[in-house]
């Protein structure tokens, strides 16, 4: 029998964390000439040049590994599946071949295509839906 928890708390706890963070991260955006610069720095001088876009890329990767746990915490278990692959696969491993995948995908489009990576995104999106609905 499937164990279900309240997930709302969680949740919402997460999304709230989520939330002021990218706002706490958009706040220290500098300002060049009376415009955000979301491509400069975001510490100036530092050792590593955290941009807004790198920093937001390992926020939501944070955040998606979150957002797993509140759905394991919700629903324990995963039910692991046989797939297209062919070998037992969990949620956790989904996940991480979907973001794998994503890697690459954005990787080829900067190649072939060029720095608009809009449609390589959602090219992930949909990639990720397949990855969790057949593998």
């Amino acid at each position: 029998m499937a164990v279900s928890r309240n997930w709302i708390v969680p949740f919402l706890a997460v999304v709230a964390v989520y939330l002021a963070a990218a706002g706490l991260l958009a706040a220290f955006v500098p300002v060049q000439d009376g415009v955000r610069a979301w491509g400069a720095p975001l510490i100036a001088g530092g050792w590593m040049a955290w941009t807004f876009p790198t920093a937001m890329f390992f926020l939501t990767i944070f955040g998606i590994l979150s957002l797993m746990a509140v759905w394991e915490y919700a629903v324990p278990g995963g039910n692991p599946r046989v797939g297209v692959l062919r070998f037992e696969t969990t949620r956790g491993d989904r996940l991480f071949v979907s973001l794998l995948g994503s890697a690459f995908i954005h990787l080829a489009w900067l190649g072939l295509v060029g720095a608009s990576l809009w449609w390589a995104l959602a090219l992930s999106v949909v990639y990720a839906i397949a990855v969790f609905r057949y593998v």
